[in-house]
């Protein structure tokens, strides 16, 4: 913490070093909160002002952290971490110690992902917090870019398909909130569908969806039969994991669409 000298003025913590420790430190700190910023606009949220709060790049590296030097804060960052510390300072009056913790709100402005997260923080007396950096729709619509741009439609399908299956799902995905209750088709009524998870990809015109296919009696499922609107207006694939199901069995159906999530 911060040492006084005997005339009674608070001298701060010598910054670099009260940071060394911060990132162990930081990972025993259970208590943390998160928080959610996106780029390009004003992130009003609350820091606490006696822990060490962690900011993170979602998906890439911080570059940079601009604040107020004149300010009593110290920010040391690694790699996709940051953290920062509101200095508390200590004031000695003839042997008796007296604290004061940082109450005025500062400005930071954070650099993630070739991005500007603008952050008005207001210290308080709150536990440590995390604030998770999550990119926006340019910058997730730029790594799908990259990510999907090099493949034909098809083997984009492809791709789509096994991420979903093996539950990789790309952070440059967008989750979409999946259709809540469970459904039939006309053409398999012994079948009950469940929308499990519903995504959309910036920057491809693409959206796809996973559904639990549920089934009352023992058949064999022809993909065929998920080719109806109940399922989306533009559907160019279609994969079910598995076509020959017993009574109580089910099966993962992937459906990926042209356009957006409709």
């Amino acid at each position: 913490m911060p040492i006084a000298d005997r005339s009674g003025v608070a001298r701060p913590y010598a910054q670099a070093a009260a940071l060394i420790a911060f990132a162990a430190v930081i990972a025993g700190q259970a208590q943390a909160q998160s928080i959610t910023a996106l780029p390009d606009q004003t992130s009003s949220i609350r820091l606490s002002n006696r822990d060490i709060n962690h900011v993170v790049c979602e998906g890439g590296e911080i570059e940079d952290v601009k604040f107020s030097a004149e300010k009593a804060i110290a920010v040391e960052r690694a790699g996709s971490d940051a953290w920062i510390k509101f200095l508390v300072k200590e004031v000695e009056t003839e042997g008796v110690p007296t604290r004061t913790y940082a109450t005025a709100a500062s400005e930071f402005f954070i650099s993630c992902n070739g991005a500007v997260y603008p952050l008005y923080a207001e210290p308080s007396d709150i536990p440590a917090q995390t604030v998770i950096l999550t990119p926006g729709a340019a910058q997730r619509a730029r790594t799908n870019a990259d990510l999907l741009g090099p493949l034909v439609e098809e083997e984009r399908a492809v791709s789509i398909t096994l991420a979903l299956l093996q539950d990789r799902v790309p952070a440059s995905f967008s989750e979409v909130a999946p259709i809540a209750r469970d459904f039939a088709l006309p053409s398999l009524p012994a079948a009950s569908l469940h929308e499990r998870r519903r995504i959309s990809i910036d920057g491809a015109g693409l959206s796809a969806s996973e559904y639990l296919v549920s089934v009352s009696a023992a058949q064999r499922i022809d993909e065929r039969a998920f080719l109806v609107s109940n399922l989306g207006a533009n559907i160019f694939a279609i994969t079910l994991d598995r076509t020959d199901l017993r009574a109580g069995d089910t099966a993962r159906l992937i459906v990926v669409r042209r356009g957006a999530v409709q």
